[in-house]
């Protein structure tokens, strides 16, 4: 399932080209690469530069369920295997307390 709902959703809805994680041939070497472009792009300018970084530990654990459906519905996941995700989210926590 992994690799058809990748593959379709690459198709239909690109995923933000800043995205790294779980993502072939996007690894966080390559994030850092990416940032220190940008620092060393705006420092040839002039400009003053700031950055906040933070990595969320299980951050897929913070993620709301039907906020998830819903976007996977917006990029044409429907039927079945809307349904299949549906049901597999249903009636589950989403943290350990």
């Amino acid at each position: 399932m992994y690799k058809r709902l990748y593959e379709y959703m690459a198709f239909t809805c690109p995923l933000y080209k800043y995205q790294f994680g779980f993502r072939k041939n996007h690894s966080t070497s390559l994030a850092l690469i990416s940032v220190m472009d940008e620092i060393y792009h705006q420092i040839d300018h002039d400009n003053i530069i700031a950055g906040i970084y933070f990595d969320l530990q299980k951050a897929f654990d913070t993620v709301d369920h039907g906020i998830l459906l819903a976007k996977m519905r917006n990029c044409g996941v429907r039927g079945i295997v809307l349904n299949w995700f549906r049901n597999y989210l249903s009636n589950r926590k989403q943290c350990h307390c």
